[in-house]
């Protein structure tokens, strides 16, 4: 036979409550859902350039000395594109214009993807003396950048979101506390101790979190899914690297468990304060 709580909030409480934490459960998944994706876009991202480099040859004269480096050293790289001057004109085109003139200021490129890092220092540092040895990883350092700027964003309104759940959680005691003040008294008198109270409202609101949890997660799930094919959709840069790995989506279903445990444990420490208090 299950025992009855002793008391319990009233209903508009557990709406109010139940609503509230269901609100707090979507934006916190949607938080770390984004960061997460966010994250290990950046990560792949990196990954992808860390060992390709672009070589830009600006004086005709070392064009030779660049090339025979480049044919010498074919064991270090994976492979090498040479942008023809067409390719370069089309490129270059929306910015300079002049017809054949622009031929004679187009510079020579290769872009290059070697085997490691350490053969991309290795010809960085035999390459740089004769033409210009640019990183694609130091290039897109500002997109790097902007990626764990938006990570940190979205790590402060988390902890923004579980701090209003702490409000809410102590809020809502607190004031049933109040509430029931004349209940708690007399099962004081009967010798009913601070914690066996205090544990009739963690029954109520891990009834009341857990609820609220589920609601949240079965709803930021689509939203995400939908921000992660939109994303994909874009083919552009970052945008198509966002992914939420298995691991991810494993924090991103415990974090509704966590948060009901943190409310459960936010309302024993409301409810035994007051009674001290009393």
């Amino acid at each position: 036979m299950k025992k009855a709580t002793v008391f319990s909030l009233v209903r508009d409480q557990s709406v109010f409550m139940t609503a509230i934490m269901s609100l707090l459960t979507f934006l916190s998944v949607m938080t770390l859902g984004i960061a997460i994706s966010i994250s290990t876009g950046v990560v792949d991202w990196n990954a992808q350039w860390k060992t390709s480099a672009t070589v830009q040859v600006t004086n005709q004269k070392s064009e030779p000395a660049v090339r025979k480096i480049l044919n010498d050293n074919k064991t270090k790289i994976e492979t090498l594109h040479e942008i023809s001057e067409s390719e370069m004109s089309d490129l270059m085109r929306p910015w300079v214009s002049g017809g054949n003139v622009l031929q004679n200021y187009l510079p020579k490129v290769w872009e290059v993807k070697f085997k490691s890092e350490s053969d991309l220092r290795d010809m960085s540092k035999t390459i740089s003396p004769h033409a210009r040895f640019l990183t694609h990883a130091s290039a897109l350092h500002a997109s790097m950048s902007a990626g764990w700027k938006m990570i940190m964003i979205a790590g402060l309104i988390l902890a923004l979101t579980l701090g209003t759940i702490a409000v809410c959680v102590s809020y809502i005691a607190r004031n049933t506390a109040m509430l029931h003040k004349r209940e708690l008294e007399i099962l004081n008198q009967i010798g009913a101790t601070d914690s066996f109270i205090a544990r009739q409202m963690q029954i109520i609101v891990a009834k009341i979190s857990a609820c609220a949890g589920l609601i949240g997660f079965v709803a930021a799930v689509p939203v995400l899914l939908l921000v992660l094919s939109s994303a994909h959709s874009a083919r552009v840069g970052l945008m198509a690297m966002l992914n939420i790995t298995g691991v991810g989506w494993a924090c991103l279903v415990i974090l509704p468990i966590l948060i009901t445990i943190f409310a459960i444990w936010m309302t024993r420490r409301t409810t035994l304060k007051i009674l001290q208090k009393d």
